[in-house]
């Protein structure tokens, strides 16, 4: 009975479960996926939408907690894991490409996202810019370089309705959607997620460290999201745990 009081209310973990590093994927399937690139993994907690492997990297115990769709669940997880000393958080996502040039398994590593999506608000007016901390890109390019991955560079958009973005047409306000799409893509924004704007709002708030890493997994005017290879998954999550590794090192370095 002890034990559960003091596990956190949605992760379900207790401190010495979690590494101070978490890639912080959606979907409670690819957190067992990671862990296939950790040393020496193992579930830890499955509570929610929140299932966590522990493992290590570069010596440093990391752990992979899938946070569920949207900004309220990213949110709520990144409150009590900081709660329990993570300090650094990787979102390992998928996206919808929002210029032509991002194909499907490419990656995309953001700089910043467009907060049209609501959790964000709560923290801070609209105003306070949704931005990922400069070592953690910095880490994200290194790893994508050295891996040979196709990616991208640049801002995203997080967004609370799927749907009013993948079939526009579908929806009550067709052509509005349709027109606020274009103008986001004339104004240069990359891919569109549900996550990282919120991440990034959380993480500037509450001096975290974030950074968002996404595949691209839905094509300009596709209107659906594909199974892409899995080949193109796991390329992903070898750069992201690479970045881990180096981001490790360097505070290594530093202490």
């Amino acid at each position: 009975m002890g034990d559960r009081a003091e596990r956190k209310y949605h992760v379900g973990l207790l401190a010495e479960e979690v590494g101070k590093y978490v890639l912080y994927p959606g979907d409670p399937a690819r957190t067992a996926v990671i862990g296939r690139f950790l040393d020496g993994a193992r579930e830890v907690a499955f509570n929610r939408e929140y299932r966590t492997f522990t493992g290590t990297v570069a010596g440093a115990p990391v752990s992979a907690i899938s946070s569920g769709m949207g900004g309220p669940s990213v949110a709520i997880g990144m409150e009590e894991l900081r709660e329990l000393g993570v300090h650094t958080f990787l979102r390992v996502g998928t996206c919808g490409a929002a210029q032509p040039e991002i194909k499907l398994g490419d990656l995309v590593i953001a700089s910043g996202a467009v907060r049209t999506e609501g959790t964000g608000d709560g923290y801070v007016p609209k105003e306070f810019p949704a931005v990922a901390n400069h070592a953690v890109v910095t880490a994200l390019l290194e790893s994508a370089r050295e891996a040979g991955a196709p990616h991208h560079l640049g801002i995203v958009r997080a967004v609370d309705a799927l749907y009013s973005d993948l079939v526009p047409d579908s929806m009550p306000d067709a052509a509005g959607l349709r027109a606020e799409l274009a103008m986001w893509a004339r104004a240069g924004v990359l891919a569109n997620d549900m996550e990282t704007s919120t991440l990034f709002v959380v993480g500037s708030v509450r001096k975290l460290r974030t950074g968002s890493l996404l595949l691209c997994v839905d094509e300009v005017g596709a209107g659906e999201i594909t199974h892409v290879d899995p080949s193109y998954m796991e390329r992903m999550l070898r750069v992201a745990v690479g970045a881990i590794g180096r981001l490790i090192k360097s505070d290594a370095a530093r202490q």
